[in-house]
């Protein structure tokens, strides 16, 4: 499909409505599996059923900008749906915002994003799709970039877009309205993000935009927007914001709490198996392709009885085979019960130090296992250091000449050989 800056328009909505077999019940069922909403409900239950009755696929639209180089479990969550719906045949694309990128999308924040350089949103978006097809079937999805119909606009095409929309109607978003009355600054480019995001809908005759909960108002944006182009107005479907690892806070790097989607496998089901009994449930809602039927199950036997790290064994093997292997995800349990029983990885880096004899904090720091000196002393200090599996107490401690395993917390481990 090539987009032009007036995209032709589609047919309305056809007023009659069309009933909905079981195909179509359980694709809705499906659809809403985990969702925060679904917008408009009824109206896509009858896209479903007019693409069943006509086997066209329906056009399902997911827009990232490569504002990080690395994806992790968190962003995975919009992807899990989107696999979803290209397993039941629907046309998904795969749309990477390099011409939003610039602008910076200012959704959920209190202050102006720096817009990205051409060359960080290049570098960022070549691993983007690679890393994406670890959850889409890349032999079914459609891949654009919002440059291509965004750029040709120009600044005539750019204004008359922006005819289309209000400052009041801008105004009612959630953030613009508290920086406003903070006296935060707001610049006039900000408000050219929703609009070119809604544009892409109107670009790629979306019926269907995915996106977080903090999107929501991009999303309606588009759906207005299709409306002024003469389209059939897209529904919107937002996925709940998934918590780290702290079970807090939003899954984020710079939070530390995430599961990064390319980590080694052992640290990958290490880290599953970390979160707590409760937030277990709702990693299966939003990351496992489980069916609702077995998730079911697994509540109803943890009600009677059975023990929950069973269950979340499951679901820390099924993660690590969708991104990495089936046998890798048998591997990381074996790795796992083993050092559950105070046994050492085998996989655990190798390195060769010198200055015996040396601090224990700087021996730490050295072998980067702890940041810094302070930091390995108060690993000592909680008892969370061993060297070949003895705690360590003595933040004086002075380690001769040898090779042995050093282990901070539970995950970081190394085989030093220490000369003098």
């Amino acid at each position: 499909m090539t987009s032009t800056a007036n995209p032709t328009p589609v047919s309305s909505t056809p007023n009659q409505l069309l009933p909905l077999s079981d195909a179509v019940q359980h694709a809705l069922a499906v659809a809403k599996r985990g969702v925060d909403e679904l917008l408009i409900e009824s109206e896509f239950a009858q896209k479903l059923a007019r693409s069943e009755q006509s086997g066209v696929p329906l056009r399902i639209k997911l827009g990232l900008d490569p504002t990080a180089p690395d994806l992790h479990l968190g962003h995975t969550v919009v992807l899990n749906k989107m696999r979803q719906l290209q397993d039941l045949g629907h046309t998904v694309i795969f749309l990477i915002g390099d011409f939003t990128s610039m602008i910076g999308d200012p959704s959920g924040r209190n202050a102006t994003r720096p817009p990205l350089t051409r060359e960080q949103i290049e570098d960022n978006a070549q691993t983007y799709f690679k890393q994406a097809s670890l959850v889409l079937d890349a032999s079914k999805t459609e891949i654009r970039y919002n440059s291509e119909w965004c750029d040709p606009l120009g600044a005539r095409g750019m204004i008359q877009l922006s005819s289309k929309y209000t400052v009041a109607r801008m105004m009612e978003r959630d953030d613009f309205t508290k920086r406003f009355k903070a006296g935060t600054p707001i610049s006039v480019h900000e408000f050219l993000y929703p609009l070119m995001q809604g544009y892409d809908s109107v670009a790629l005759k979306s019926d269907l935009e995915l996106g977080g909960t903090d999107q929501k108002f991009n999303l309606l944006v588009g759906r207005e927007l299709q409306k002024d182009y003469g389209q059939e107005p897209q529904c919107i479907l937002t996925m709940p914001l998934l918590e780290g690892l702290d079970g807090v806070e939003k899954m984020s790097k710079s939070k530390n709490n995430y599961i990064a989607i390319t980590e080694p496998a052992n640290t990958m089901f290490a880290k599953v198996m970390s979160i707590s009994d409760e937030m277990m449930w709702k990693y299966y809602d939003l990351l496992s392709f489980t069916s609702i039927e077995q998730i079911a199950g697994y509540k109803k036997a943890v009600a009677e009885g059975q023990n929950p790290r069973d269950i979340k064994v499951a679901l820390a093997q099924e993660i690590v085979a969708r991104f990495h292997s089936k046998q890798a995800g048998e591997d990381a349990l074996a790795d796992f019960v083993n050092r559950s029983k105070g046994g050492i990885p085998d996989d655990i880096p190798e390195l060769s130090l010198s200055g015996a004899p040396v601090g224990i904090g700087q021996l730490l720091k050295q072998a980067n296992l702890c940041a810094s000196t302070s930091e390995a002393l108060r690993m000592v200090e909680q008892g969370g250091v061993r060297i070949d599996s003895v705690v360590i107490s003595d933040k004086g401690l002075k380690v001769e000449a040898g090779t042995f395993v050093l282990q901070v917390g539970k995950r970081k481990f190394a085989r030093v050989t220490l000369s003098a």
